[in-house]
């Protein structure tokens, strides 16, 4: 009975970790706000530089690095401009959206779809809730977004979809207009098209526009709509 009772137990206990690990698959078990920070169920890696008691944090996302290189390039942009703006206290983050590598063994977890067709609302939602929580964890008076390319995107669709996540937006040779820039292209079907999400942005927020006039990838036309 003694045995029964234990074996009962242990089943008990090994059920709960089995749910507990159900639950937080994705999620950082050692989130440390330096290297890796949890999203609704990803964990994605990151690199913080600058202030821990910020008036500015700044928000860094690299493009879809359809190279097959590591998502790290933006990692010394991001540490130069804490350096530079280092006495407007400023906290300079650079993420790695959800499925690719930073070049150190480590990916954040989720998946990249083959690094194309992959600004979807899911993982979308993954990048906004980390920077929710970077949000939460610094409180920094003002949070503004640099996105590159399928990371403009992706910052694009957030000011709309999360319209208190950001102050401002910089977006750097976007793909806004999905439908124009897929034209002559195979057709791309889980992405969201940013700039259907225009009109839920809020109107206080401040959103800039780049492309490079050498830029034969994403156009003026293509950026603006």
């Amino acid at each position: 009975m003694k045995v029964f009772k234990g074996l009962v137990v242990s089943w008990a206990t090994l059920m709960l970790l089995l749910t507990e690990t159900s639950s937080f698959a994705g999620q950082c078990r050692l989130e440390e706000f330096e290297t890796r920070v949890s999203g609704e169920t990803e964990c994605l890696l990151m690199r913080r530089y600058g202030s821990t008691e910020p008036a500015v944090m700044v928000v860094w996302l690299h493009g879809n690095m359809t190279s097959g290189n590591p998502a790290n390039y933006h990692f010394p942009i991001a540490q130069k401009a804490a350096a530079d703006f280092a006495s407007e206290k400023l906290m300079s983050v650079a993420l790695v959206r959800p499925g690719y590598p930073d070049g150190s063994g480590e990916s954040s977890s989720g998946n990249n779809y083959g690094r194309g067709d992959n600004w979807n609302l899911t993982n979308i939602a993954e990048v906004g809730a980390a920077i929710e929580n970077l949000r939460h964890k610094y409180k920094p008076k003002t949070v503004i977004l640099v996105g590159h390319s399928g990371g403009a995107a992706t910052a694009a669709v957030l000011m709309g979809l999360k319209p208190k996540l950001a102050e401002a937006a910089i977006l750097v040779s976007c793909p806004c207009d999905l439908v124009v820039w897929r034209t002559g292209r195979a057709r791309w079907s889980r992405s969201e098209n940013p700039i259907q999400w225009i009109d839920k942005v809020n109107i206080a927020a401040k959103v800039i526009a780049l492309t490079g006039t050498s830029d034969n990838t994403t156009s003026p036309e293509v950026v603006t709509g």
